[in-house]
């Protein structure tokens, strides 16, 4: 059996990307090198090269005489984040349905009878959420914008942990009547219809969230961008 071998600083990545989805590390909050080096027993080289990592990915902000603090997290971004799904993934979608073997199609099926289950477990209907969409996009054979969309998903979660963990709720249903549609035209190879569901689907959810953040005050002025 063969072993995955991982570096230092993939380790310490990992283990600060996951912090701050989970808001153990808050917005602003400074993240210090000499407290995560006796917390994991490392030299400061893997943290520093982790922390750039996380300063381009968008999670970690470096400035001189201040180090690394986190991110602010703006309600505003949500329109980007989901402006950039419906666009990455509607070009994942046509390319995974042209090329994508029944055996495929099948797996992703399966996601989504595994988000039918667990309607009444919010964050694992996250996790199988996500898979389902990150393999649309594995199976599209599109490396780049699978990484991208990958990273803006972390994003999403960060967002999501910190605005709207109770909408997710409320809309649990409506995105699996979607999802079943979406699965629909995978079957039946309607390459069209495949797009146009799923940027109907980012854009329920963006409407969805955007009214549960005007209610709460976390958006002023209008309904967003769009």
């Amino acid at each position: 059996m063969s072993m995955v071998f991982r570096s230092k600083n993939e380790i310490v990545y990992d283990h600060l990307h996951a912090a701050i989805l989970r808001g153990e590390y808050k917005p602003n909050e400074r993240i210090v090198i000499d407290d995560i080096a006796g917390k994991m027993g490392v030299s400061a080289i893997p943290i520093r090269e982790a922390l750039r990592q996380l300063e381009a990915d968008g999670f970690v902000t470096i400035a001189p005489y201040i180090g690394a603090t986190v991110t602010p997290i703006s309600a505003e971004s949500i329109f980007e984040v989901f402006a950039l799904l419906e666009t990455m993934e509607a070009v994942c979608a046509r390319a995974a349905c042209k090329q994508m073997s029944d055996e495929e199609i099948a797996s992703l099926d399966e996601l989504v009878s595994q988000m039918d289950a667990c309607l009444d477990q919010p964050e694992e209907w996250v996790k199988l959420n996500k898979a389902f969409h990150l393999k649309i996009s594995d199976y599209a054979h599109t490396a780049l914008i699978r990484q991208m969309i990958g990273k803006v998903l972390d994003h999403w979660d960060r967002l999501r942990f910190h605005y709207m963990k109770d909408v997710l709720v409320v809309r649990l249903e409506k995105a699996q009547v979607e999802h079943r549609k979406i699965m629909q035209a995978f079957r039946e190879r309607e390459i069209d219809t495949l797009e146009a569901l799923l940027r109907v689907h980012n854009q329920n959810a963006l409407a969805a969230y955007n009214r549960y953040m005007q209610e709460n005050g976390h958006l002023h002025g209008g309904e967003g961008y769009w």
